[in-house]
C-alpha cells in the first residue's frame, strides 16, 4: 500500500529563513517553490534523496490550517506524507478500515501529485498525508 515516505512537512514562521537553514546545514537542493492558496500556504520541496522530500510550508495567513498550527504548536513537524501508487484506491482501502479521512475526494498537491490526508485521531495523532506522484516524463 505505501511505497516510501514521500516528504517531512514542517510548518515554520519564515520560508526563507528556513529554505536558508536546511539547504545549507544539511546540503539539500530546494527543487521547487509554490504558493498553494487552497491550502493557504507558500512552500518550498528540498529533496533530501531520490523521491523523498522535506516540505517547508509557511502560512499565507493566521486562520489558515498551517497558521493555526503555528500558533497552536510552534513551528516544527507538521506532517508525514506516504507516496502511493494510487491515491483514491489507497484511500478506499483505508476508509474501509474504519479510519476517517479529512478529504472526501483526492485534492491538488505539490509537483502537479494528488493528495489527501488522512484524520490524525485515527492514526496515533499523526497528520498523514498520501501522496500519487504526478507522471513525470
Amino acid at each position: 500500500m505505501l511505497l516510501r515516505i514521500d516528504h517531512v512537512g514542517i510548518a515554520c514562521h519564515d520560508l526563507e529563513e528556513k529554505i536558508k537553514l536546511f539547504s545549507e546545514l544539511f546540503e539539500l537542493e530546494v527543487v521547487t517553490r509554490e504558493v498553494n492558496e487552497e491550502q493557504g500556504v507558500k512552500e518550498a520541496m528540498l529533496r533530501v534523496a531520490g523521491d523523498s522530500y522535506i516540505q517547508l510550508l509557511e502560512p499565507l495567513s493566521p486562520d489558515s490550517p498551517v497558521g493555526k498550527f503555528l500558533a497552536k504548536r510552534g513551528e516544527g513537524v507538521h506532517h508525514v506524507a506516504f507516496g502511493v501508487g494510487d491515491v483514491k484506491l489507497t484511500m478506499d482501502e483505508i476508509a474501509a478500515k474504519g479510519v476517517r479521512l479529512l478529504d472526501s475526494a483526492p485534492r491538488h498537491g505539490t509537483m502537479g501529485s494528488s493528495i489527501a490526508f488522512l484524520h490524525p485521531k485515527d492514526v496515533g495523532g499523526m497528520l498523514t498525508e498520501l501522496v500519487q506522484s504526478a507522471k513525470r516524463k
